[in-house]
């Protein structure tokens, strides 16, 4: 490496690294609206320092979402999407990061402060070297929930369309994801009389009732386990509540929600189905969040490069997480998934490697010149 290369690198790497900690400073949480507004302006500011951009705001059922987009495009042959909110932390948590072992660590530094980071500081450089190249850039705010007042809105309501779509939402370098397993957020509530708990036999315990049903569940669930690295239905208890804070009443609600992932060829439908078939007659079953499984099929060149820039073969693999991939592929928009390496996603340890971002920016950069025929940023 020549010693201007080297300054190039040191200076996208403390580009990279200073812009991603000052994302992270924003708690951009569901429960945090207005820091989710304040990161929003954040992310527009920084893009709009390209140039002869047009940014069009969006706001459906209070989740603001952003597109920004050359002047007279409309569909850009590649598009950029990203998602600003995070996981909320537990009381005493501290939005902040440091630096260890070639890593930025802080909560939302995988997750994605790091990968917007990345694809701000690439957006803004090749606008401004390439004015009207055919790159957009689409920012969401509640993938955490799910997307549908995000990408999802924005695909199918306002229609927004691309020719290509890289989101750094799962995967790394060399692992490209191809298929994504579905989601189904259920929430299963059982209701009745309250009681005094020295008295049991008096009433039907709502807590009793659920538990049951989520044995049952759980039994399922268990029966269709397979030696496939995973690759099979899976039910997670995330959630048990009851608005009870009496340890000698029995409580007249109870609620769980369960987290449900499920590759081809199960469906919700399907899945719900034999969910219902455990709950008794006083049990109300309510879907929150819903997706059939993916198949993203990325672009055959943007796997070449990867292969060229990296000097290791691709691997196409299997998420069991969701992302946002899965309202564009379903329109037919091939979809790019991979990113840097990360680690302990949604916890106070997230981290993301520096070294993997400069590559991965490197990658998006030989790619978008191959693929909009414009010229190297390095």
């Amino acid at each position: 490496m020549t010693a201007t290369e080297e300054r190039q690198t040191e200076e996208l790497r403390k580009r990279l690294v200073e812009l991603t900690r000052d994302l992270i400073l924003i708690p951009s949480t569901a429960d945090r609206p207005e820091e989710i507004e304040r990161c929003m302006e954040f992310v527009i500011n920084h893009a709009e320092a390209a140039g002869a951009l047009t940014v069009h705001r969006y706001r459906e059922n209070g989740a603001p979402s952003t597109v920004i987009l050359p002047q007279g495009c409309v569909r850009p042959e590649v598009m950029f999407f990203a998602h600003l909110d995070v996981v909320s932390m537990p009381p005493g948590g501290e939005y902040r990061s440091t630096i260890h072992d070639g890593r930025i660590v802080g909560p939302g530094a995988g997750d994605m402060k790091g990968e917007i980071a990345i694809l701000l500081e690439l957006f803004r450089n090749f606008h401004q070297r390439c004015p009207g190249a055919s790159l957009g850039l689409a920012v969401t705010s509640d993938e955490e929930r799910g997307g549908d007042y995000g990408t999802r809105f924005l695909v199918d309501t306002a229609g927004l369309r691309c020719g290509v779509a890289i989101i750094p939402d799962s995967g790394s370098l060399n692992d490209i994801a191809v298929e994504e397993k579905g989601t189904a957020h259920v929430k299963i509530r059982a209701r009745g009389p309250a009681g005094h708990s020295s008295r049991p036999w008096l009433t039907e315990n709502p807590l009793d009732r659920l538990l049951t049903a989520l044995g049952k569940i759980r039994a399922y669930f268990d029966t269709l386990k397979n030696a496939d690295e995973h690759w099979h239905p899976t039910c997670a208890l995330t959630i048990v509540q009851t608005p009870n804070r009496m340890p000698n009443r029995i409580p007249e609600l109870a609620e769980a929600v369960c987290d449900i992932r499920f590759p081809p060829p199960y469906t919700i439908e399907e899945l719900l189905a034999h969910i219902r078939g455990f709950l008794d007659d006083g049990l109300e079953l309510e879907l929150l969040v819903s997706a059939e499984p993916s198949c993203l099929q990325p672009d055959p060149l943007y796997l070449k490069i990867t292969e060229q820039i990296t000097g290791n073969p691709v691997r196409l693999i299997r998420e069991h997480g969701g992302s946002d991939g899965r309202y564009l592929s379903r329109h037919g928009i091939p979809v790019i998934m991979t990113r840097p390496f990360v680690g302990k996603l949604h916890s106070q340890e997230e981290w993301i490697d520096i070294a993997s971002m400069e590559t991965l920016y490197r990658i998006y950069d030989a790619y978008l010149e191959a693929k909009l025929n414009a010229p190297r940023i390095y």
